[in-house]
């Protein structure tokens, strides 16, 4: 469960990069009915998917050559430049150096050593999104990496998640958490399917998956994985958006 005390290594910010932000807007405030709001005059473009007046994720357009549609994970760090050399010190790679965002935070962006991309916000004025697991905002994420296991120990090395082992059917589920505080479980890291690309996949909770996917697919989304429930935990699915950008939504079983 996310929340927004922002502990060292929690997700606290997401956003979502596509060729055409209009249209994006409108996909997903027809599934989740976010509003969005312009950043500004300077932004370039970005701005924030609201829900009840409080941010839930953010949105802007593609900037760089041959950058495909894509969500992007940030991670709680107090010191965006220290993240930056122990990344590179443990195998991951820093495709952007760290920077400042006006008054509102620094952040960086990076690759780990699987090949999926991540990104840390050092908050300042804002430290993050304004809802989390609550219907219609970011609840869980999720790697999807060739071997979790292989993988782990980059990010414990930078975050210094603590880890447990779930049976989930007949594969094991890797949960992590924040090294510091009472903080529950912050996400999960799985196989990657056949054919797939590494990458940090956003949930977000809805009241009725089935309902949501539905909806997903009549405004132009596409199946990626069929709404199936696993007991204590909920009932999901995975969407790719008419940009190819994929998340999942959930309708998390202490949600009910």
């Amino acid at each position: 469960m996310l929340t927004t005390q922002f502990l060292s290594g929690a997700p606290n910010w997401i956003d979502l990069g596509v060729p055409d932000v209009e249209r994006a807007a409108a996909f997903y405030g027809g599934v989740f009915g976010w509003s969005f709001h312009s950043a500004g005059p300077d932004s370039g473009g970005y701005g924030f998917l609201q829900l009840d007046g409080k941010t839930v994720a953010a949105l802007g357009p593609l900037m760089d050559e041959g950058a495909v549609a894509g969500w992007t994970t940030y991670f709680a760090t107090p010191d965006a430049d220290a993240t930056a050399k122990l990344v590179e010190q443990h195998g991951g790679t820093v495709r952007m150096e760290p920077s400042d965002v006006f008054t509102v935070g620094r952040m960086a962006h990076f690759t780990d050593p699987a090949g999926a991309e991540f990104a840390v916000w050092q908050g300042a004025d804002i430290r993050g999104l304004g809802l989390v697991t609550e219907r219609g905002s970011l609840g869980w994420v999720e790697l999807h990496v060739p071997d979790p296991a292989a993988v782990l120990p980059f990010y414990q090395a930078v975050f210094g998640w603590r880890v447990e082992t779930m049976p989930m059917g007949s594969m094991d589920y890797l949960v992590v958490s924040t090294a510091q505080g009472d903080n529950p479980a912050i996400g999960g890291l799985v196989p990657l399917e056949e054919g797939g690309k590494p990458r940090w996949m956003p949930y977000f909770e809805v009241a009725d998956c089935d309902a949501t996917l539905a909806r997903a697919k009549e405004l132009g989304g596409t199946v990626v994985m069929p709404a199936e429930s696993v007991e204590e935990v909920g009932r999901f699915a995975a969407i790719s958006d008419p940009f190819g950008a994929q998340f999942a939504i959930i309708a998390s079983a202490t949600m009910s």
